[in-house]
């Protein structure tokens, strides 16, 4: 795909897949897909994605969410919290609760991302939904307010291609944010590879600069990034494989042993893997 007006890629966000949504066969209800964005904005930003809904009266779905290390900015409509707004890296899963009729463009951005569309640090929007306005970032309220021009999602996502390609044409990534580009997308190839060069080896720099790269773009080191891509992969496991064991889950995901991944989503998530495999089960049947 190019800038040059080719339409967007777009596809369903399926269930099987790992998205971050606890719960994912409510994906069906939500309309929800990804829009792959133009390679040329590929630095800062990582996916597009969309979601609507229409619920009946008076109905509610509080939606868990394990989402991958990223800021997200998002155009809103209906019954939200507000026309744009920018979501922080949260430390543990983080609640949206859906009702009524609404849907939301998204823009999750890359670790370089934030520092060349925004003013903003992480740690002003860490563990928080925050309405974006002039006042909180005047650069990146206007160029939020250009792309909500649009009416549908793959207008919206070929006027950010084109946006944020201008903004790139003036203010490129530092050598700190694409570093951390770089980390993040080795620690999400490689969830299940047992072995292999640390980070270090692996980019031939010091363990110092590459944790101050992650932390100074995505407010934690590679240890935690890791561990929270973990997690989704567990969650998707816990969803979509209600029948296999967990402690063999755990070995596939390079867990000390069951007790440990337990602890971990019990931590991120409030609930144990069974309570939440029950969980699934029940919103089903």
């Amino acid at each position: 795909m190019t800038a040059t007006g080719d339409a967007p890629r777009e596809r369903p966000i399926a269930a099987s897949e790992r998205s971050g949504v606890l719960y994912p066969d409510r994906l069906a209800r939500y309309a929800a897909g990804w829009i792959t964005p133009d390679p040329a904005v590929s630095a800062v930003v990582d996916q597009y994605w969309y979601v609507s809904w229409m619920l009946d009266e008076g109905e509610q779905l509080d939606q868990p969410i394990i989402d991958l290390p990223a800021v997200t900015l998002t155009v809103e409509e209906g019954d939200v919290p507000a026309p744009l707004v920018v979501t922080g890296v949260h430390a543990r899963a983080w609640r949206r609760t859906i009702h009524g009729t609404g849907q939301v463009f998204a823009i999750r951005l890359r670790p370089a991302g934030l520092a060349v569309l925004s003013a903003l640090i992480p740690a002003q929007v860490a563990d928080a939904t925050v309405p974006l306005t002039a006042k909180l970032d005047s650069r990146l309220h206007t160029l939020m307010r250009t792309i909500a021009i649009g009416s549908e999602p793959a207008e919206r996502a070929r006027i950010a291609d084109r946006a944020i390609g201008l903004v790139l044409a003036e203010r490129s990534p530092t050598p700190a944010g694409l570093l951390a580009n770089d980390v993040l997308g080795e620690l999400r190839e490689r969830i299940h590879r047992r072995t292999g060069p640390t980070l270090a080896e692996r980019f031939a720099r010091s363990e110092r600069t590459i944790q101050r790269a992650c932390i100074d773009t995505l407010g934690y080191g590679p240890k935690w990034l890791s561990r929270r891509i973990r997690l989704q992969e567990v969650a998707l496991a816990l969803a979509t494989r209600p029948d296999k064991d967990l402690a063999a889950i755990a070995a596939d995901l390079d867990y000390t042993d069951q007790s440990h991944l337990t602890r971990d989503f019990r931590t991120a998530t409030g609930i144990t893997p069974d309570a939440y495999r029950r969980a699934s089960s029940n919103l089903a049947a």
